[in-house]
């Protein structure tokens, strides 16, 4: 196996096998979202073109840590703007310039704003993208309107009670125009 293989298989995420239901209308998916969720299924996706209000409560998605890890970068942005305004014209370069103190917290105030902001920024980025395990080359693709004007459920097979027919089943009845077997 060349390097190449080894870092494709690296990269892809392991893709599931599974049912998928397609809607038409995003109000019929997030109450099919909640009532999937109350037949006992756990590890289902919903795929939309844009964000749904209530997908989140309907599949019982917890809040997210996101905010936490961006205020603990946004923490350190603010230690290492307060420490390096600090070392830079007080340690490493200080000049007396008309009897001013060496280090002026009001002229620094700027520049640690800006590196809070800017750490947040980038620790929030980074991790969303950590662990959401992007960036994904080549994803399956259950259906290619998904993206434009359809919405979509995907139910895996190592889902708790996991039964093809079943599931087809509970789709058509809470309203999917199509279910199909796919990849995802």
């Amino acid at each position: 196996m060349d390097i190449i293989e080894v870092l494709l298989q690296k990269v892809r995420p392991k893709s599931k096998r599974g049912v998928a239901g397609i809607w038409l209308d995003e109000h019929k998916l997030v109450a099919a979202a909640r009532k999937v969720r109350e037949s006992g299924y756990t590890k289902f996706e919903a795929i939309s073109p844009f964000p749904l209000h209530g997908i989140d409560e309907a599949m019982g998605i917890p809040m997210s840590f996101i905010p936490w890890i961006t205020l603990i970068f946004g923490l350190f942005g603010f230690a290492f703007g307060t420490w390096f305004t600090w070392w830079a014209s007080a340690v490493d370069w200080p000049l007396i310039i008309g009897g001013k103190p060496m280090w002026s917290l009001p002229a620094f105030v700027p520049i640690m704003f800006e590196l809070t902001i800017l750490f947040g920024a980038l620790g929030s980025v980074g991790a969303l993208l950590f662990l959401c395990g992007l960036p994904q080359v080549d994803p399956p693709v259950i259906d290619a309107t998904l993206s434009s004007h359809r919405f979509g459920l995907f139910v895996p097979e190592d889902d708790t009670g996991f039964n093809s027919a079943q599931i087809e089943k509970l789709m058509r009845d809470l309203g999917a125009i199509e279910v199909k077997g796919a990849e995802f």
